[in-house]
């Protein structure tokens, strides 16, 4: 499961900012940050991706486009023979039609995937979509995050995120850094602010840290997404049991914006998924 809060300013030199935390069982193969390579339409994507299944929960492609995924929790397994959700992802990114209409179209289909909240952003529009309901959101202008419930759900690392992330910005200190640092926030929710999600205590509490820390699960990525006018910035640190990994950045000018209003089939691929 993962964290994501954003500054949506349509009209600034910096549409949008995003943080992302991706949260994991370190056992799930995983490769870091990287370039996919070309899609048959000549689309280039920068994503980690699930090894296990062949998607990814967070990228953005070299024509400005983003898209980023959190699970939504429930106390019930995951179905087996559903399509990825982390396909949804690359799909989008790999695509030049309008977040509307992909998010329009992918409404038909959210009963063929476990429960989720995509978020896509075409260099236009940024918009989300909740599959349970299966209802298609656009974004207001200003702070905003989706946790794994409905977006702007006020759980109390959601709420913590964001009023740091509000706070970093009025400050003027929402360089890579200052921002990273909101997403290694490690503290736990008092019991009376913990969501009831039908899951054990000690779990609910585990989870509630903005950053997750435990034996066999945690969160892997930390990520912050700049998608400015004219070029993207995107840093991403990799965690394991053990702690830091590594980092990477990557500083990229946005080349060949083609927006279509149209959109073909929607191809279906096993299933990628956070858990628990």
């Amino acid at each position: 499961m993962c964290l994501i809060a954003w500054n949506w300013q349509p009209h600034s030199q910096t549409p949008l900012l995003l943080l992302s935390n991706r949260d994991e069982f370190y056992a799930r193969p995983a490769q870091a940050l990287h370039w996919w390579g070309h899609a048959p339409n000549g689309a280039e994507v920068l994503a980690g991706k699930d090894l296990q299944a062949g998607g990814t929960w967070l990228g953005v492609s070299r024509s400005g486009r983003l898209a980023a995924l959190t699970n939504y929790r429930t106390p019930e397994p995951a179905r087996t023979n559903t399509s990825s959700r982390g396909e949804l992802v690359a799909n989008f990114l790999q695509d030049h039609t309008t977040a509307e209409s992909f998010l329009n179209q992918l409404t038909r289909h959210t009963d063929d995937y476990n429960p989720f909240n995509l978020l896509v952003f075409d260099g236009q529009s940024f918009m989300g979509l909740e599959s349970r309901g299966s209802t298609v959101i656009a974004m207001e202008p200003g702070i905003g995050a989706v946790s794994n419930a409905h977006f702007q759900t006020p759980w109390p690392k959601l709420t913590r995120l964001t009023r740091g992330l509000a706070s970093k910005i009025e400050q003027g200190q929402s360089n890579t850094s200052d921002l990273l640092a909101l997403l290694h926030d490690q503290k736990i929710a008092a019991d009376a602010d913990l969501p009831q999600t039908g899951i054990a205590l000690d779990l609910e509490r585990m989870l509630s840290a903005t950053f997750i820390t435990s034996p066999a699960y945690g969160t892997r990525a930390c990520s912050v997404v700049a998608i400015h006018n004219d070029h993207t910035e995107f840093t991403e640190q990799v965690f394991g049991a053990e702690g830091l990994l590594g980092q990477s950045q990557h500083h990229f000018a946005i080349v060949n914006r083609v927006i279509r209003s149209s959109l073909p089939a929607l191809p279906g691929c096993p299933d990628a998924q956070d858990s628990p």
